[in-house]
């Protein structure tokens, strides 16, 4: 059972209770001593008109100048307790709402990167972008001034109420016509802007994420001039956000000019039946004035309902969306399996796995990957080699089957301590922005400058990182945009041999270089094959001719298997592969075009 957004943040509050507290006790006091004045103002009013009789002279002072003066130190002590309390309370509730926005954001966050890749996958990054600055960006506005507000309100109307009922109970009750109605038009006025806040976060979202892919694919934009078009695309996007946000705005400006007329019923029934009480003298005129200026400090705040119902029902909308993410249960569940050496043996037993249902991208695959041999596979584009990369990285479950380590169904392991003994070299290097000497330790932060370089020099990557201006200090920019592709490989082969994981995987890790940067590669690759388990998949088959066993994937099935030289010696999807990339089929074609 989920709970309501406003019980739930109040369970991230539960362990500031004390500063809460606190950031209470000076709103109240704020409050109290803002509605002072009134009271100051009536005793002046009452010290000018009954002068000896006044009610400050049942105190002892007798003399009206004199009263006039220990009214004006009053005032002063009143409004410099005022200032201090309003800084107390301002830095309580800032510092909460930072403290509170800071526990929600590294929870979602914490909880997002605990979730499934599948996840990440099917979701737009702007909207995850979205939730975790923007969403709780409002939350922290709301908790910063709307709290602070509504407990304000509450003591304005108490400590009012109290003091009505002591000096006019026949007129108290017309200073209070108003706020049944405004309390009911408020709720009203919720319940109306609730779904209009839904739609105002969503596209903020969807904005967001428009932004987000743009700006990652500003190389592309600009090579196909499509800039024109972009800023089209993004224009419409922030129409539909201020589209939304004037549906939104419409309802709430309307809100305030409502509540001033309730307002006004309930100041001018003060106003003129206190007025009569006075003429008739059953009223002082010093409490007449007191009145007055209270049904004001009463009735006045509650015109900033609208703006601080408007902050809560924002903070809610962002709340829901905040709250949704983190009640996505992940579809993977760590079993509760001991760590212990891993001795590195992989294998597939009859899998089958589809990212949509009814779509399978492998069928009933079974393959054995020996401990501390080579084994590659090869296969046309989207035949389901990346995706048995993913199934040994645990990263999705088969629909059917088992994908097993030193035989050992991952189910049953703990992804961390799995992933830990595997080392992945994908095709598409993603680099940190940080030093090339952190980017290589990335997967093993406490490794020694020595093991870093070790790493670089096995990876061929030492002699391009020497010339880099500060060499492995260098900053390099987000996802490494200012090496090459080689080089960028390079240090991604390195950042796995850092790790000195017993299990190697290499995901098309040489698709994107050129012929002596591969050569490079496979030297350093023919190095570190020994005592490791290497899991190859290639496109170019001079990379994987040394391996132990070739498997060849087609369409979601192993159709070939063996060494390179026993698939070479029948005819099939291997060598006509092998014919195609060495020139042979090429040059079959033209002796055949030239007899």
């Amino acid at each position: 059972m989920h709970h309501g957004p406003l019980y739930r943040l109040w369970h991230y509050a539960r362990p500031h209770r004390s500063r809460i507290v606190a950031a209470v006790v000076w709103s109240v006091a704020n409050k109290a001593m803002d509605i002072a004045p009134p009271f100051l103002i009536g005793m002046a009013v009452d010290v000018v008109v009954r002068r000896e009789d006044s009610f400050l002279a049942s105190f002892g002072i007798a003399d009206p100048r004199t009263q006039l003066i220990v009214l004006a130190t009053i005032t002063f002590v009143v409004w410099a307790l005022e200032s201090l309390f309003e800084y107390l309370q301002s830095l309580a509730w800032r510092n909460l709402a930072q403290t509170v926005q800071h526990d929600v954001r590294i929870d979602t966050y914490s909880h997002v990167q605990g979730l499934e890749v599948g996840y990440f996958e099917s979701r737009r990054s702007g909207d995850l972008m979205a939730v975790l600055n923007d969403d709780v960006n409002q939350l922290e506005r709301f908790l910063d001034i709307g709290a602070n507000e509504v407990i304000q309100l509450v003591t304005t109307v108490v400590l009012i109420g109290i003091a009505f009922f002591v000096i006019a109970p026949s007129v108290a009750w017309l200073a209070f016509i108003p706020v049944p109605i405004i309390i009911w038009g408020s709720f009203r006025f919720q319940r109306r802007i609730e779904p209009r806040y839904a739609a105002v976060r969503e596209q903020a979202a969807s904005i967001n994420s428009l932004l987000a892919n743009n700006l990652g694919g500003i190389a592309t934009i600009k090579a196909f001039t499509a800039e024109p078009r972009e800023s089209m695309r993004v224009t419409v996007e922030s129409d539909r956000y201020r589209t939304a946000n004037a549906d939104a705005i419409r309802l709430s400006s309307a809100f305030s000019p409502l509540i001033r007329v309730a307002i006004l019923v309930g100041f001018t029934a003060t106003l003129v039946w206190g007025g009569f009480l006075a003429l008739d003298g059953s009223l002082s005129v010093g409490l007449y004035s007191v009145m007055v200026f209270l049904t004001q400090r009463l009735l006045w705040p509650l015109t900033r309902l609208g703006q601080t119902f408007d902050l809560y029902q924002r903070a809610m909308a962002s709340s829901r969306r905040i709250f949704e993410v983190l009640d996505t249960e992940p579809r993977l569940v760590d079993g509760p399996g001991d760590p212990r050496p891993i001795r590195g043996s992989l294998a597939l037993n009859a899998v089958t796995f589809s990212y949509t249902d009814g779509y399978p991208v492998l069928r009933d695959v079974t393959i054995d990957i020996p401990a501390g041999e080579t084994t590659a596979f090869v296969g046309p584009t989207g035949s389901g080699k990346t995706t048995l990369i993913k199934l040994l990285l645990r990263f999705y479950d088969p629909d059917s089957g088992i994908v097993a380590l030193d035989g050992t169904d991952l189910r049953h392991l703990q992804r961390p301590w799995l992933r830990s003994g595997i080392a992945l070299v994908s095709q598409d290097v993603f680099l940190f922005h940080g030093t090339v000497a952190e980017n290589i330790a990335y997967g093993r932060p406490n490794a020694s400058e020595t093991e870093i370089r070790v790493a670089a020099e096995m990876a061929e990557a030492h002699e391009f990182i020497a010339m880099l201006p500060q060499g492995y200090a260098t900053i390099i920019g987000e996802r490494g945009q200012k090496l090459s592709g080689g080089q960028r490989q390079r240090l991604s082969i390195a950042r796995a041999l850092v790790t000195d994981s017993p299990i190697l995987l290499l995901d098309e890790a040489t698709s994107a270089v050129d012929n002596e940067t591969e050569a490079a590669i496979q030297r350093s690759l023919a190095r570190v094959a020994h005592n490791r388990t290497v899991v190859v998949i290639a496109h170019r088959l001079s990379t994987i001719r040394h391996a132990d066993r070739i498997y060849v994937v087609s369409d979601g099935s192993v159709i070939e298997s063996g060494t390179h030289a026993a698939l070479l010696d029948h005819p099939g999807i291997y060598r006509s592969l092998w014919n195609v990339q060495t020139g042979v089929a090429v040059d079959e074609a033209d002796m055949r075009r030239s007899t």
